[in-house]
């Protein structure tokens, strides 16, 4: 997926695109197609509706891929905006002080998600989705600065494969577990049990570790990989055949994932290796599917109501936790769910919630207000 590359000054409307996609499960679409199943009762509805829960430990739904696409996306990102700030004549290290602090604004972001503001540092939790996503990005994005093309495959491989053995070989011990890939066993939750203070997610573990991050990087890069390849001059105006091509590596890294799940299984906890790779794969197809049908067949109308939450995910995000959007939902919604049977409210409360969360992300929108960091 490398090749000699140039500044591409065509946005990606598709990129924003898939960035809302991606949020929408979580401001709201979940709740939405949990309503259908429950309304309808319908196999193919309740079969989706499964899917939009986590994977308690081993294994792999669709709302695990929630978290890796975002990642994923932020990797794309970053090659057009880093030609961007080079072409606009920016020193290096300016830009290096951008990237350390975007990792560790996020970092803080997370915390006061966390409900950092209380200051209960002994309860406090410091692992957080947008930590991990700062950290993640800003190391993958200096080892993208530091290193050559062929270099930075070495290290994307390194890094799973050194983080495969090492869980592989050095079992935690300190609850009695002898599986060094189960939660109370593995390395990368002893190690946060040891440096982490305050709590965990789960007690002794927590899916968004210090340790864990670690393979996080990985899936950054892979999306940086992505994006460099969209800017390369490789494939001339042929916008089709680097669909094929993205499909085709998707493809391989599905293939990868599942294969290496039968020794290091597909976990979203521990960010495994496999997990790496299928997400990786399964995130690749996406986007080829969405810069196809929005960037090369310019079908984008439809595509809208994606852009207006893919320009703002931060803030919605972070909206959901700070302000109470379940209130104005119960104000403009809980009357049409009372004139309703009940099995309709699960619905009506889906929809109204995710209404609620999109005006506000449109007025901003209008007035051209978007949360960057």
């Amino acid at each position: 997926m490398n090749s000699q590359s140039k500044p591409a000054s065509k946005r990606l409307h598709s990129l924003d695109a898939l960035r809302g996609f991606d949020m929408f499960w979580i401001m709201g679409g979940k709740s939405i197609f949990t309503g259908l199943a429950t309304l309808t009762g319908w196999p193919v509805f309740q079969w989706w509706a499964s899917q939009l829960e986590h994977v308690e430990w081993h294994g792999f739904r669709f709302y695990d891929m929630i978290f890796p696409l975002f990642l994923f996306i932020a990797g794309i990102s970053f090659p057009y905006s880093l030609a961007k700030r080079k072409e606009n004549g920016e020193p290096e290290g300016k830009i290096y002080r951008h990237i350390i602090s975007r990792g560790l604004i996020l970092v803080l972001l997370g915390i006061i998600y966390n409900n950092g503001i209380r200051f209960d540092f002994d309860t406090m939790r410091y692992g957080s989705v947008l930590g991990r996503i700062g950290l993640a990005w800003m190391l993958g994005a200096i080892i993208y600065m530091n290193a050559g093309r062929n270099l930075r495959l070495v290290w994307f491989s390194l890094i799973l494969i050194g983080y495969w053995l090492l869980l592989l070989l050095f079992p935690a011990h300190d609850l009695g577990s002898t599986d060094p890939l189960s939660q109370e066993g593995n390395l990368a939750s002893y190690i946060d049990r040891l440096l982490m203070p305050g709590r965990l997610y789960r007690g002794n573990h927590d899916p968004e570790g210090l340790f864990s991050t670690i393979p996080a990087i990985s899936t950054a890069l892979l999306g940086m990989f992505t994006g460099e390849f969209m800017m390369s001059k490789y494939l001339g105006d042929k916008p089709l055949k680097k669909v094929l091509y993205l499909v085709g590596a998707g493809i391989v890294f599905i293939i990868i994932g599942k294969l290496w799940d039968i020794a290091f299984p597909i976990n979203k906890n521990l960010w495994s290796s496999s997990f790496v790779c299928f997400v990786g794969g399964l995130s690749i197809l996406l986007f080829a599917l969405f810069y196809l049908v929005i960037d090369v067949w310019e079908y984008k109308k439809w595509s809208f109501f994606f852009v207006v939450i893919g320009l703002n995910p931060i803030t919605i995000y972070l909206t959901r936790q700070i302000i109470d959007l379940d209130h104005a939902e119960r104000f403009f919604f809980k009357g049409i769910s009372d004139l309703m049977p009940e099995t309709w409210a699960p619905l009506i409360e889906g929809i109204g919630i995710t209404a609620v969360g999109w005006i506000f992300l449109y007025f901003l929108y209008k007035k051209k207000i978007f949360l960057k960091v």
